[in-house]
C-alpha cells in the first residue's frame, strides 16, 4: 500500500495536509487547485486514490503560487 505522505508518481513528499494528523482538520493544498483528470488517469489504477500527488506531479505549481500563502504546505 502506498505511503499517504508520498507522491504515488515520484515518491517525493506530497505535502498532504490530511496525511499529517497535526493538520488533518485544515484540509490539503489539493482542495485549492484543479488537477487535470488526465494526470490522475496516467497513474496505474492500483495507485489512484491512495495518496496525493505532489504539486509538481499534479502540475499545479502555478496555481499554488497564485494561492494565499496560508493554504500552501
Amino acid at each position: 500500500m502506498p505511503d499517504p505522505r508520498h507522491c504515488p508518481a515520484c515518491g517525493a513528499l506530497n505535502r498532504c495536509g490530511l496525511a499529517d494528523p497535526r493538520n488533518a482538520t485544515q484540509g490539503c493544498w489539493c482542495f485549492e487547485v484543479a488537477i487535470d483528470p488526465t494526470v490522475i488517469e496516467a497513474l496505474p489504477t492500483e495507485l489512484r486514490d491512495k495518496a496525493c500527488l505532489c504539486p509538481r506531479c499534479a502540475q499545479v505549481d502555478g496555481q499554488l503560487k497564485a494561492a494565499p500563502v496560508h493554504t500552501i504546505r
